[in-house]
């Protein structure tokens, strides 16, 4: 360099001052330039002024080292076809002498040479471009690419301008040096911002397994660590349904618009589908969806605009859970990058949902129990007519021998009997004598609770479902869940209310009150009525399918007159009982007060027996029961030694009359069965048996 300095210094030093001053220029210009183009752009401004040129392009080396690429250009390229960017490959060119002998190299023509460059020939030519000018860009660490110049004269530069080019393009080579250092850097540390970032977001994702349980608060938090790392539009999160071969919508989450939506209907999935999600395969689907994505999911997705979704499954070790879609308005938003990431935090997020949904089985259980400690301690509590079923006669030996066949199955049972004949005790033994035995046995009277409560009472309630609704309430069906519930006076429901009852009891699932989520049970129905349901249903007040399902197996509960032979039982059994809760020493029951209350017909039953006996017990003052007969209704027809026989006469005179007032009708307004205060099917029962035809009394 210096020879050629001195060269320049022989021939003329004003002509040498002036590059000295214009190399000087150029040293500081490029060395503070940020960018390949603004190095070029000033080397442009101050090199023109010194040496004549029309054209001057830089070309570095792209990663591989076999091509070169367009990186600036010192004069505005007018084909739109050419711009910077663009690659070239120099082998057998003028470039490549450049490179491999690190010498500058003129090309005298250069229509010749841009034969070997047809990606740049139009450009140049269109510049007048005769001959030109190669300088390797290299330092003593690295080879950077070339610096051309192109010249409308043929002629070469002179020595002096060569030098001064050539010194121009080893300040170019240490400029550029220093740029792609400081880009490695910058690239570096935003390498190490992402890094930074990811990890930040995978602890994030790490700890919210260990400290949120609940998965609503889980999906939530989920979504906003990851918009906050990936910009996305909408996140999803979906649960697999095994029986199904769907995916339920858990949450999905448009935070710029329509915010977290829960009314996301379920999404059918193919079996090629259901293989890439088993096979924890993510997948990025483009906009149109209509192909791709369930109807009504994609019309959800148009209205946000979204044009890319990514979907990551959801599994664990144990299978699959579900899958995670992120949404994006942005075209081709998820790259490889990404999606690694993704499935990183989709293996997280699938441990912190198995976490979730193994708390909640272990809440809802625990609730579960709780519930059903309260109930039965609230049962415990309550008073019990009954302890034990007590009784010989054949008429409920019938009924017992019905229980053992129906209790080992779980098929719904239908009790009929009139008020007080113990149907709760028998629903009681059908469920001792079932597999549900060790289950809770829940009861529940409908005529008891007010119709506009029943349901609330049936199927539970959520917060604020209607007023006073202050907090979340389990009906009896979950309650009951696992064991056998007991819906006494079933025909008193609503006609309204029948058909939830009846997908209850058919479908085994329902919604609270409030909720729109669908609770599914396995509970064992037992009902029971004394109102006549056939009747009912010709009334319209009784749906007949609900019937038909409830009543699966029927049982007829005989009234105590029907079974006479089991009052003496009764009636030892209640004293023994009510003597040793009232502390009393009655022991001994009269031959008299036993064959009077044998003979009373007992309209209101067991029950009626019962309290009868109580008060029995507590007028009874030694070891003898002393029984209040003037408080016996001479309506009863009990007497002291009465026969059989002649009972069973003044029990059909008392028929026949009643039927003759109603000239021979049984049922409805007037009929004999409203006169003597009995069912239309007792009072059958009981003509069958008397050998009454009411045809014999009609009226003419």
């Amino acid at each position: 360099m210096s020879k050629g300095i001195a060269t320049i210094k022989d021939q003329n030093p004003a002509i040498d001052l002036t590059r000295y001053r214009a190399l000087l220029k150029i040293s500081g210009a490029v060395g503070s330039q940020p960018t390949a183009h603004a190095i070029l752009q000033s080397l442009n401004d101050l090199l023109s002024n010194v040496v004549r040129f029309e054209a001057i392009h830089l070309f570095l080396f792209d990663a591989s080292g076999e091509h070169l690429i367009l990186r600036a250009s010192g004069q505005v390229l007018s084909d739109p076809d050419v711009k910077e960017g663009m690659k070239i490959a120099y082998a057998g060119t003028a470039i490549e002498r450049a490179l491999s002998e690190q010498v500058p190299i003129f090309v005298p023509d250069a229509h010749q040479e841009l034969t070997q460059y047809p990606e740049i020939a139009s450009v140049i030519r269109q510049a007048n471009v005769h001959s030109g000018y190669v300088f390797p860009v290299s330092t003593s660490r690295t080879r950077l690419g070339v610096l051309t110049f192109g010249r409308k004269e043929t002629d070469e530069f002179s020595p002096a301008d060569v030098e001064l080019m050539r010194s121009v393009a080893g300040h170019v080579a240490v400029a550029l040096e220093s740029v792609l250092a400081m880009r490695s850097v910058e690239t570096h540390q935003r390498d190490l911002a992402r890094e930074r970032d990811r990890l930040r977001l995978l602890l994030e994702i790490n700890n919210y397994i260990v400290t949120i349980l609940d998965i609503n608060d889980l999906f939530r938090a989920a979504s906003a660590s990851i918009r906050k790392h990936f910009a996305n539009d909408g996140t999803s999160f979906w649960l697999f349904e095994e029986r199904s071969n769907r995916l339920k919508c858990m949450v999905m989450d448009f935070p710029g618009s329509r915010g977290y939506m829960s009314d996301v209907p379920v999404a059918e999935i193919s079996e090629e589908e259901l293989e890439d999600l088993r096979m924890r395969r993510p997948t990025v689907i483009t906009t149109p969806f209509d192909t791709k994505i369930p109807a009504s999911i994609s019309q959800m997705l148009r209205a946000e605009s979204i044009t890319t979704v990514a979907i990551l499954p959801l599994a664990t070790a144990s299978g699959l859970i579900g899958a995670m879609s992120l949404g994006s308005r942005r075209e081709k938003r998820f790259g490889q990058a990404d999606l690694d990431l993704l499935s990183q935090l989709s293996s997280q997020i699938s441990l912190a949902i198995d976490n979730a949904l193994a708390y909640g089985r272990l809440t809802a259980s625990r609730d579960h129990l709780e519930d059903q400690r309260l109930y039965l301690e609230s049962e415990i509590t309550s008073e019990c007519s009954f302890e034990d079923i007590i009784g010989k006669s054949a008429a409920f030996q019938k009924v017992l021998e019905q229980v053992s066949i129906v209790a080992p199955t779980d098929s719904t049972v239908l009790l009929h009997g009139e008020t007080g004949t113990g149907k709760e005790l028998i629903a009681r033994a059908i469920h001792n004598l079932s597999a549900r035995s060790q289950r809770t046995f829940v009861r529940l009277n409908c005529a008891a609770i007010p119709s506009g409560l029943l349901e609330s009472e049936l199927f539970g309630h959520e917060k604020g479902a209607f007023t006073g609704a202050l907090i979340q309430k389990k009906g009896r069906f979950e309650v009951a869940d696992g064991g056998s519930l007991f819906l006494d006076e079933i025909g008193d429901i609503s006609l309204e209310l029948q058909p939830k009852l009846l997908r209850a009891v058919q479908e085994q699932e329902f919604e609270r009150l409030g909720s729109a989520k669908t609770i599914q049970v396995n509970v064992r129905m037992i009902a029971a009525t004394h109102r006549d349901l056939p009747e009912m249903i010709r009334q319209g007040t009784f749906r007949e399918d609900l019937f038909y399902r409830l009543s699966v197996f029927p049982i007829e509960i005989p009234p105590l007159r029907e079974r006479r032979q089991d009052i003496p039982l009764l009636m030892n059994y209640f004293v023994s009982k009510l003597s040793r809760r009232m502390r009393k020493q009655v022991r001994t029951i009269p031959k008299q007060a036993m064959e009077i209350l044998t003979n009373c017909p007992w309209k209101g039953n067991v029950r009626e027996l019962a309290n009868f006996i109580e008060r029995a017990v507590i007028l009874s003052q030694g070891e003898q029961l002393e029984i209040p007969v003037a408080e016996l209704e001479t309506s009863r027809s009990c007497s002291v030694a009465v026969p059989a026989s002649t009972f069973h006469d003044a029990e059909r005179n008392v028929i026949i009359d009643a039927l003759k007032a109603a000239s021979g009708q049984i049922s409805g307004r007037g009929g004999a069965a409203e006169r003597l205060g009995l069912k239309r099917t007792t009072l059958q029962n009981k003509m069958r048996r008397l050998g009454i035809a009411n045809k014999d009394y009609r009226s003419n």
